[in-house]
């Protein structure tokens, strides 16, 4: 059987296949678009590779609204097909193939009026609901009135809000899914491997049969042979189609949504809040001890690697927010601020993208060679399904259909008897119980992995941070079974230390660093030298967020 470890060793392992091998389906790209394809074709019985510039979900599918849902902004659109397989997809990873990643989160849908707009929201909310047809492994909605809301969240102005309605969505540590996607990709065989850069094809002809890439850690060079060759680039796509002279029947727009970090203390509620803006919806979304509180949805032609969010993407976050807020929200509580970028598929680049569509595209611009753009986070597995299809096509030989809708992600056998032992394993493991709890939430039944870590090192048990729930073992574990390269890998996606500690987790990039040195074989020097990466990369996102904050103080005043 294949291991699901994405250590330093199979990353070797995975350099000495890429170099030697002949693959089915080679994927460009490690979002979540990117490993989804990599598992599908993995588990029909294909031999697949996966390579990735950087790191696992290290643009777009990291900086989400960290939610799975069905977008009920779509249902004004019209667009019941989105909506019923968003659903579809939600109720199937709550329930059986990733439920201890994607959980369950309440939301209210504040009211200000009392006949009217409830009946035209609680119509909607209950096509909502049975748009996910027989499935129902979330709550059905329900009608609050204003002393409920009083006590749910006393941060709506009780001044304004009539009544709610109550719904339910679900919640996910993106990073965290899109590893864990990966990892069960290796586990049916996928050869993985980050910081591998596509630099050309390779053509017989006018067919695409693989890939020029490039070890960007040694700087060794590689020929990548493959039958299909499969592209999940997202907001890099239009880059890469130019610099592999391919001429796609799409272009990608990119859209920016910006979100705020707020404390806990900012917002006092029970249950996430939805609003509706005059372009879209916002999202007030509880994180631990956090709010997340976004999005915006705005044309955006910058640079992809590092976006950042303008002053008047805040000011309109939190003008919106402010129209149902007591006390209202002010830009000092911010801790932090983060941007993504949606690749939406158009063939006008000057369109609004709010008016593009976020349903995905498959093109094939060559023989041999597929690319995928569009879509949501939510419908990663149909795109990925979607892509892997088209690019069976290329293998001219019947294979199996895709079975990723009944797949679970690796962590998930034995998961929920797991969570009904949380004081037996606190007992045998000498942790206590909100620490197993968190285990569980993130690892599932690998937490057995974490915790043969702490056995061979009793110190590993210790917390990183007296005010987070992490603990060191995860830190090792990060580098030993989960891919992560650099400091920047474990504290901005393994972990979310860099927006819920709060310096961002500079404090800790030394200790972190230590204890992942011996892993990755770090020498002094290139320990230091990830050290420095990542402060170097939150000075610049912290200039960014004082600049914006002094910006937004002198508009004011």
């Amino acid at each position: 059987m294949f291991s699901s470890h994405l250590g330093p060793e199979e990353r070797d392992e995975a350099l000495k296949s890429l170099a030697t091998d002949t693959f089915d389906v080679l994927v460009i790209g490690g979002g979540v678009t990117g490993v989804g394809a990599a598992l599908d074709a993995a588990s029909r019985g294909l031999k697949v590779a996966l390579v990735e510039a950087s790191d696992i979900a290290s643009g777009t599918s990291s900086r989400s609204s960290k939610l799975i849902h069905g977008g009920l902004r779509y249902l004004e659109q019209y667009d019941f097909k989105l909506v019923r397989e968003a659903l579809h997809e939600r109720e199937l990873m709550v329930s059986s193939l990733s439920p201890h990643l994607v959980k369950p989160v309440g939301f209210l849908f504040p009211l200000t009026e009392k006949f009217k707009e409830r009946t035209y929201v609680g119509a909607g909310l209950a096509l909502y609901d049975a748009l996910r047809g027989f499935q129902r492994a979330l709550p059905w909605h329900k009608h609050i009135g204003q002393k409920q809301i009083n006590e749910i969240a006393p941060s709506l102005r009780p001044d304004l809000i009539t009544g709610a309605i109550k719904y339910f969505d679900a919640q996910v540590d993106d990073a965290r899914h899109t590893m864990t996607i990966a990892r069960t990709a290796a586990r049916h065989g996928a050869v993985i491997a980050t910081r591998v850069s596509a630099v050309s094809l390779l053509r017989e002809g006018k067919r695409v049969v693989g890939v020029k890439a490039k070890d960007l850690e040694s700087g060794k060079t590689i020929n990548i042979s493959a039958t299909a060759t499969v592209m999940c680039a997202g907001v890099w796509s239009d880059e890469l189609h130019a610099k592999f002279e391919l001429k796609p029947g799409y272009n990608v727009a990119m859209s920016k949504g910006v979100h705020i970090v707020l404390p806990g203390s900012a917002i006092k509620s029970n249950a996430g809040i939805i609003l509706k803006t005059p372009i879209s919806v916002l999202f007030l979304i509880p994180w631990g001890d956090k709010w997340i509180v976004g999005t915006t949805d705005t044309p955006y032609t910058g640079d992809r690697a590092e976006p950042l969010a303008s002053r008047e993407d805040v000011q309109y976050i939190l003008d919106q927010a402010n129209r149902v807020l007591s006390p209202k929200l002010d830009v000092s509580q911010i801790i932090g601020v983060y941007a993504g970028l949606r690749p939406l598929v158009a063939n006008n680049k000057d369109s609004a993208t709010t008016k593009l569509s976020r349903e995905h595209t498959v093109d094939r611009p060559a023989a041999g060679f597929v690319s995928i753009a569009g879509g949501k986070y939510t419908t990663y597995r149909v795109m990925a399904k979607d892509a892997i299809d088209r690019a069976v096509i290329e293998l001219r030989a019947i294979k199996p259909e895709s079975v990723t809708d009944k797949l679970p992600l690796v962590g998930t056998d034995g998961y929920f008897a797991l969570v009904q032992q949380v004081e037996r394993l606190s007992e045998s493991s000498g942790l206590d119980t909100d620490t197993i709890t968190h285990l569980l939430n993130r690892y599932g039944s690998m937490i057995s992995e974490v915790l043969e870590l702490i056995e061979a090192n009793p110190k590993l048990a210790a917390k990183v941070d007296k005010d987070l729930l992490y603990i060191k073992a995860e830190i090792e574990y990060a580098a030993s079974h989960e891919g992560a390269r650099t400091v920047d890998d474990v504290i901005s996606r393994r972990t979310r230390i860099a927006f819920e500690a709060s310096d961002h987790g500079v404090h800790l990039a030394d200790e972190i660093a230590a204890i992942i040195a011996p892993v990755l074989g770090w020498s002094a020097k290139e320990r230091k030298a990830s050290v420095a990466a990542y402060e170097e990369l939150v000075d610049r996102e912290l200039e960014a967020l004082d600049q914006l904050l002094e910006e937004h103080e002198r508009v004011s005043s």
